[in-house]
């Protein structure tokens, strides 16, 4: 199975590399927002791209097309994030290519979820928060991974 796993830079990145011996038996894509993280992830393939926010719509509109172009070309069966908008567009890109989606909502996110989290709810294939008052009927819990 192939997988590419999305994070934004800081705690995004921190929670989806605790996430890598999941991820082991599987060929792994890492996508991120700050070039030098591709040291973290040495021995991987590692595309960066530009960051984004809602608080600049034309960033949005690049970052979405340098990740679909990469959606295109490594074609997972899987991806999976734990944010934040990069991961949230590389969810919309795989959602429109046909892999399977999974969103991890950061553990900061104590009393709801992310905006990312909220938007990912309505179209990913599985939403997961790292609190278990969150979870609900369309949003499961299965632990942190902060531990």
């Amino acid at each position: 199975m192939k997988i590419v796993a999305i994070a934004s830079k800081g705690g995004h990145w921190v929670e989806l590399l605790r996430l890598r011996k999941s991820f082991e038996q599987h060929e792994v894509v890492y996508l991120s927002t700050i070039d030098d993280l591709r040291n973290t992830v040495a021995g991987y393939k590692f595309y960066s791209v530009e960051d984004s926010s809602r608080w600049n719509k034309l960033r949005v509109l690049t970052s979405f097309i340098s990740i679909w172009r990469i959606i295109f070309t490594e074609k997972p069966d899987v991806i999976i994030s734990t944010g934040a908008a990069p991961g949230l567009l590389g969810m919309l890109a795989g959602r429109i290519s046909g892999a399977k989606t999974i969103w991890i909502d950061s553990i900061a996110n104590v009393d709801g979820l992310s905006l990312s989290g909220r938007l990912a709810n309505y179209f990913v294939d599985k939403v997961y928060t790292q609190w278990p008052e969150l979870s609900n009927s369309k949003i499961d819990y299965a632990g942190n991974i902060l531990l």
